[in-house]
């Protein structure tokens, strides 16, 4: 997506690869299916604060991400470009991402530690 220019839609990959990364581990220790973005950074933040093996950046790229899949899906004219910078960067944190929860969820889909709902 990179090499063809097409940095907007590597910014959308990149959130939506978080987001249902995001969305698998929730599902798999709390066996709830979220869909909206508030709900899912919400719940993630939580059921990953106390977790060491989680980057604390992690919950935060949501949000990041987000605004680069909005101008991937809305912006047009000066303020819709994202740079090449930008988007490698979101990239390579939503590889980490993925990565991180793929090493934190076992080859059967469930969650070792199921956090304690408050």
């Amino acid at each position: 997506m990179l090499d063809n220019h097409w940095r907007d839609e590597a910014g959308r990959a990149a959130y939506l690869a978080g987001l249902h990364a995001a969305q698998a581990f929730i599902f798999e220790t709390l066996g709830e299916i979220t869909k909206s973005l508030r709900r899912v950074q919400a719940e993630f933040g939580r059921v990953t604060k106390d977790n060491s093996r989680f980057d604390k950046e992690l919950p935060a790229f949501l949000g990041r991400a987000y605004n680069l899949k909005s101008i991937a899906d809305d912006e047009t004219g000066p303020g819709s470009l994202v740079s090449a910078e930008t988007a490698s960067a979101a990239l390579q944190t939503a590889r980490r991402f993925v990565e991180c929860v793929a090493s934190v969820l076992p080859a059967n889909g469930q969650a070792q530690e199921t956090p304690s709902r408050h």
